[in-house]
């Protein structure tokens, strides 16, 4: 039987934290997983949502550094874009970027059915790594 005790014990767990499983949610509260997923899905209005890709909102410092580096690159690459290609794989300032995205089924979180899609940054770790 669903109480809207029960209902709002769901959503409080699941607010705590969007990625929990829905297996998790009835292990944690003593209901059944059937149970769980409908009180998810038609009382709650929720749906599992895996992030898209985004590009990362910078703030005004890391817009003019990135500027900056790009003009500086550019500049470099006009002078002599042979030796720019050579200097810029064999050099120690190469920048070598390396990410381990999440899986998809890794970034679903739970989201009201109305909700817009939560966001990933594929500059994110790589802006952390060379900005300040």
């Amino acid at each position: 039987m669903t109480t809207p005790e029960i209902i709002d014990q769901i959503h409080e767990v699941i607010l705590e934290d969007h990625r929990i499983l829905a297996k998790s949610i009835a292990e944690q509260l003593g209901n059944s997983g059937e149970r769980v997923g409908s009180i998810i899905h038609e009382d709650l209005d929720m749906r599992k949502l895996s992030a898209k890709w985004g590009p990362k909102c910078l703030n005004a410092d890391q817009k003019c550094q990135w500027c900056q580096s790009s003009e500086q690159l550019l500049e470099f690459f006009q002078r002599d874009p042979n030796d720019f290609l050579l200097r810029l794989v064999t050099t120690e300032e190469t920048w070598l970027y390396h990410y381990d995205p999440e899986t998809k089924q890794q970034s679903m979180e739970w989201w009201h059915s109305d909700s817009p899609r939560p966001k990933i940054s594929e500059y994110k770790n790589l802006l952390e790594k060379f900005l300040p």
